[in-house]
């Protein structure tokens, strides 16, 4: 079974976060376990901060637990929308996009998303699957 994990598990990990890192281990494995990971764009790009090759980050990525899928034009639609949503309601703009990427492109594929982020993405997709502490 596919999952796909929110760039702030890999940066707690990286960064070794005294607060959540264990726990962002703990459920990255867990998801490795069952399957693979599904890493897009989005989720790429945020976790490339913490490199200065990109060999470095393919490396500790292997291809046989993570993949890379594009973003479905279906989940960049709704990812616009329901950032919209958001403006419209008053959110922030230093609010990242790309966290609506990665819940659309969740939401869009059908696949769970592992996030310590929950409250946004159950607010603005409610049919996806979290994996949240």
């Amino acid at each position: 079974m596919a999952t796909m994990v929110d760039s702030c598990i890999y940066l707690d990990v990286f960064t070794r976060d005294p607060v959540w890192s264990e726990w962002s281990a703990n459920a990255m494995a867990d998801a490795a376990d069952r399957g693979t990971i599904v890493l897009n764009s989005a989720i790429y790009a945020e976790i490339s901060v913490r490199f200065d090759r990109i060999e470095q980050i393919e490396a500790i990525l292997p291809a046989d637990t993570y993949v890379y899928h594009e973003i479905p034009r279906e989940a960049a639609f709704l990812a616009g929308k329901c950032f919209l949503r958001y403006r419209r309601r008053g959110g922030a703009r230093i609010a990242p996009l790309p966290d609506f990427f990665i819940g659309a492109h969740a939401a869009v594929a059908g696949i769970p998303l592992v996030t310590r982020d929950a409250a946004r993405f159950r607010e603005y997709f409610p049919a996806l699957r979290l994996v949240a502490p």
